[in-house]
Parts: C-alpha cells; structure tokens; sequence
C-alpha cells in the first residue's frame, strides 16, 4: 500500500491509539475509552482483509493474482469487488488522473516493493513499453478511429459474479483509494458498533464519524514540517504530496504519485494538496488528482465542491472552497 502524508491530530485528551502498518501511522481515536481496545483491533482486522486483497507487495494477494492472469477473468472477494468498484468510480470520477492501471510504471519506476525496502540505484529508469491500445470513438466521417492506451476503461467487473478481468499489458495498483477507502470503512463501521464518535487516519488519510464536529487536525508536508491545524467536522482529509516517498535513478528523484498519460512521475505544479470532502475516498482522489492535474486543478477542483489547501513547487499556498475546514 502507498502513503502520503500524516496529519496530527494534536487531541491527547480523547482516547488514542496508533501504530505503524502498511510502511506508515494508523492512529485511531474515540470518545469512549472503553471502544478503544476492540476498535483498534477491529481496525487492524480490516486493514488485514484489505491487504490480502489488494496489496502488491503480498505474493498471494488478489491483486496479484488478477495480474498475473490479465486477459482472463479470476474471482475475487466481496471485498475486492468494492475496492475495485471505488476504484473505477474514481478513475471516472477524475477523468482518468486517478487511475488504478498503472501498476507495471510503479515497478518500472522501482516501487516493486514496500517502501521501505525500495533503494537508491545507478540505473536509469526504463522507457515505458508500448501498451496495448483500444479502439476509440469512431469520428462523424468514419475515416479515421481515435486510438488511447489501455487504461482503467478497460478493466472488466462484474460485481454480481465476483469476477475481475485486469486488461493484458497493464496491472493494477489500488493504493490511491484502498487506503482512504480503508479509514472510511474503519470509522463507519466503529461509529455503528460502539456507538461514539471516531478518527481513523491511515497514513494521511483521514475519516472521522460520529456526532463530534470539532476534530482539530494538524495538516502538514512531513511529520516534522510546519503545518496548519483545521477544523474537521465530518467526512475525511487526505494530503498528497511528492515531498516523502522518493528514492532516486540514476540520480534522478523518483516519486510514488504517477502521471497516468505519460507514466513518469507528476512534474506539475503543485508539490502537496490537502482536501477536505464528504469522505476520505474522495478527498483522497481530488488531492492525488490535484498533482496530476497541475495548472487544471484549481478549476477542476472548484467543480467538485470540497475544500483544498495546495503548495506549489517554490512553496506558495493558495486555498479555495472556504479552506481552512
């Protein structure tokens, strides 16, 4: 699973538990002391059946092995079919900056493991190989067909049978909405069992859930950078940002957030975005589609109605939507 930045919660008032899974912090708060030890282990408990299911760095995975037999539909879990369901929600959702096909450019990149193990390396990152392409629309003149890499469009679903064909000569990758999707479940799911309010945050993504309307949240590049605290009231948070997660080829800076049209990394303009929307999930898609976006993501974000924080490359922020929360 990939992560982008953490955001503090600065409340050592309420009961508070965190922990590293997934190469990052999951921390899980409650206004009831006594829901805090089963919550944090049912937390663990799904982070566990999402990871079997959609983890490429667990051999067994099921995302893994829809890879390894693209081109052909495998049966997945009802919890594989609503992580792919989201997925492909977000991937229109966003036109397609935010698409889960992008697998084979994370490993030619060299995220082929978990981040902690990915190492520095004199070698030049690969050119991308040639994808298959798809027929398009047909023009009104019938002379000519528009042609587009395989992508996200492609993948094939069907919820009802629990069958998933990944299209050949590309492989899918969740961690841009398993996670946030991850925190969204976790803090519904503890709100209706214990009945109290709760903040689930796994690795900058964040959803809280609950009568309680005033989750003060530290927002920040880094751990250590300066941040800026807000106020969270419902829904999720999550921050993307190129500023962690790097490693280098060739001497050249590599980061985990790819450009789906070009399969490099996001050069654009902005470096980190913070969104605050009805739901981790989508706060996750507008910020991760905010770096793809560059120059097009404030209009762009404007029309999806959320609130957004956004550093540029020199370090300028600029807000919209009524930011701060």
């Amino acid at each position: 699973m990939t992560a982008s930045v953490i955001s503090r919660v600065p409340q050592a008032s309420l009961p508070t538990a965190t922990w590293s899974d997934w190469s990052c912090l999951v921390r899980v708060v409650v206004t009831d002391a006594k829901a805090l030890e089963p919550a944090v282990n049912d937390v663990r408990a799904l982070m566990n059946r999402v990871e079997r299911a959609a983890s490429r760095f667990l051999t067994e995975s099921e995302i893994n092995w829809a890879n390894i037999n693209a081109g052909r539909p495998v049966a997945i879990s009802r919890t594989m079919v609503h992580l792919m369901e989201t997925a492909l929600t977000e991937a229109r959702r966003s036109d397609g900056a935010l698409d889960p096909t992008v697998g084979r450019d994370l490993v030619r990149l060299g995220y082929d493991r978990d981040i902690h193990f990915v190492m520095d390396s004199s070698d030049e990152v690969a050119a991308r190989p040639s994808l298959a392409m798809r027929a398009g629309r047909i023009s009104a003149t019938a002379t000519t067909v528009d042609r587009r890499r395989t992508d996200w469009g492609d993948v094939r679903l069907d919820p009802f049978s629990g069958l998933l064909t990944v299209p050949p000569g590309v492989s899918l990758d969740l961690g841009a909405s398993a996670k946030a999707q991850a925190a969204d479940w976790a803090a519904a799911d503890l709100r209706d069992r214990y009945g109290c309010s709760v903040l689930v945050e796994i690795g900058g993504d964040l959803a809280v859930a609950g009568t309680k309307r005033d989750w003060q949240v530290r927002v920040g590049e880094r751990v250590d950078a300066p941040g800026q605290q807000v106020t969270l009231g419902a829904g999720g948070l999550a921050t993307s940002t190129t500023t962690i997660r790097r490693w280098t080829r060739a001497g050249r800076e590599v980061s985990h957030i790819v450009h789906p049209a070009t399969g490099n990394p996001v050069s654009g303009r902005w470096r980190t975005a913070t969104v605050a929307a009805e739901s981790a999930v989508h706060a996750n898609t507008c910020s991760t589609s905010a770096l793809v976006l560059g120059d097009e993501a404030l209009a762009w974000l404007a029309g999806q109605g959320v609130a957004a924080r956004l550093i540029d490359r020199e370090g300028s922020v600029v807000t919209i939507g009524g930011w701060p929360c």
